[in-house]
């Protein structure tokens, strides 16, 4: 058997606040750190281990990971980091309240804005001190390639190559394999192992630091997947994650 565990980073500071935060580079919270230590120890007491780690360019996700290898004395695990397992880019919604341009907008349109397959919010413009060209973590990254807006489709678009060229084939050397992300790029993630329909991913959240386990045979079939945690807990993570304040 072998096993890809899912992490979405602990709670960050435009969580708590109720921001739009993308690729803005935000911090954990005092709460977000604590949950991801608490990953940490569920997959310890639940006997996981892991040979290889990936994350993305976002502190956020950098720092759960941090404290889960911690937590798990792996901290010497090798890591690779990826852009591409940012955040969806959310555009000219970035450090937006998301209460306050529901009452704009409509929650309706905002719950398209999050949630749906293929809407993507306005662009930022070339210009503007929040496109990625500006900051130096992406040098490297040829500049069309870089997002101004996202839908999911596009995060995914994005995403599945690094997926299938580096992570799922690192399931043909290790068996065990940990990745903490983001609510958006996991979502991708999910939809593509799952099968999951573009209308049906609306209605699909990842709560923050809950290690989400997927298993596969030797021939790297999906078996099953499950969340690790008490199901009661993980269900208010996930209706907190839904809601639009």
């Amino acid at each position: 058997m072998k096993r890809i565990v899912l992490i979405r980073h602990g709670e960050s500071v435009w969580n708590r606040e109720n921001r739009f935060t993308g690729w803005t580079d935000v911090d954990l919270t005092a709460e977000g750190v604590a949950e991801a230590y608490k990953a940490g120890d569920l997959l310890l007491e639940n006997g996981f281990t892991f040979q290889m780690a990936f994350t993305s360019y976002l502190k956020r996700a950098i720092k759960t990971l941090d404290c889960v290898l911690d937590r798990m004395n792996l901290d010497w695990l090798p890591v690779e980091k990826s852009w591409r397992l940012n955040e969806k880019h959310y555009g000219a919604l970035q450090g937006l309240n998301k209460g306050q341009t529901a009452e704009k907008y409509g929650p309706e349109q905002v719950l398209l804005w999050r949630r749906s397959y293929d809407v993507a919010p306005d662009p930022l413009g070339h210009q503007d001190p929040r496109n990625p060209r500006f900051d130096v973590r992406y040098k490297d990254v040829p500049s069309g390639e870089l997002p101004l807006t996202e839908s999911l489709k596009d995060t995914i678009d994005r995403l599945m190559p690094y997926w299938k060229e580096r992570i799922f084939a690192s399931l043909g050397r290790f068996d065990n394999i940990v990745v903490t992300a983001h609510g958006n790029s996991l979502r991708g993630i999910v939809k593509t192992l799952k099968g999951i329909g573009d209308q049906d991913i609306v209605g699909v959240n990842i709560p923050t630091a809950v290690p989400y386990v997927f298993e596969f045979d030797d021939r790297l079939k999906l078996r099953s997947d499950y969340y690790l945690g008490d199901p009661e807990e993980i269900q208010k993570k996930v209706h907190s994650t839904a809601s639009v304040k």
